[in-house]
């Protein structure tokens, strides 16, 4: 498969399938219960707000372009809401999904890094928090300046399509750290990997962050993300690395 938007897409689709196989299943478990509890906190406190927010982005003077941008604007705000949540409920899952990458791992290769356990959650619980936390800084940096061009009125249509785009990299890099990370790669080194294949990378962040916006699909997406992306992994960006 080459570096292109399209076989990205195909890999985060290609998740769906591997979470269902015999071996793998197991692991799906705890990711899938953590994901179903956030979404559903997500849609219970968000749904409130999501009118008010969208009041807010359209000023008196653009009212006339209402019907035009409020489909951008719907977007954006989606994308800030299940983005956010997606962050928190990887965050939780962090060292369920470092096992699931394992497993697929083992199943697509023969090999991969040794089985871990609750045992190696235990003994990793520091590492994969780190890891989570080190993600949401570098992620947060870079949101707050392009949430802040929203705010300015003209501006925020340019800001919006630049969110979107960013919101497919990071979910490309949240995933990807998962096999990247079992094989001690350091975050800098992951983002330079994903780098060179950027294409690739962008269409499965793209293809995840529509599955978030899908009822009920959205509560597979975590697990089949991990699959995805260490399937990705195994066969794209292994070479990419060095490894």
């Amino acid at each position: 498969m080459g570096n292109n938007p399209v076989n990205g897409a195909l890999y985060f689709l290609r998740g769906f399938a591997l979470i269902l196989r015999p071996g793998i299943r197991g692991y799906v478990v705890m990711p899938l219960l953590i994901n179903v509890i956030v979404f559903t906190a997500l849609i219970y406190f968000g749904a409130g707000q999501l009118q008010s927010f969208l009041d807010s982005m359209l000023p008196q003077w653009l009212e006339w372009l209402k019907w035009l941008l409020l489909p951008l604007f719907l977007i954006a705000a989606l994308l800030i809401a299940f983005f956010t949540f997606n962050m928190i409920a990887n965050l939780i899952a962090a060292p369920f999904n470092g096992l699931l990458a394992e497993a697929v791992e083992r199943q697509l290769t023969g090999g991969g890094p040794e089985e871990g356990g609750f045992k190696k959650i235990l003994a990793d619980v520091g590492r994969t928090f780190t890891s989570e936390l080190r993600k949401l800084l570098y992620i947060g940096i870079r949101a707050v300046p392009i949430l802040l061009l929203m705010l300015i009125p003209g501006v925020n249509v340019a800001a919006s399509v630049l969110w979107i785009l960013f919101s497919a990299w990071m979910l490309a890099v949240a995933y990807a750290d998962y096999p990247m990370g079992n094989h001690a790669i350091a975050f800098p080194e992951q983002r330079n990997v994903l780098g060179r294949r950027r294409w690739l990378s962008l269409g499965f962040g793209g293809s995840v962050m529509v599955g978030l916006t899908i009822p009920v699909l959205n509560f597979l997406v975590i697990p089949s993300a991990v699959a995805g992306a260490t399937a990705m992994w195994v066969e794209q960006l292994r070479d990419a690395s060095g490894k």
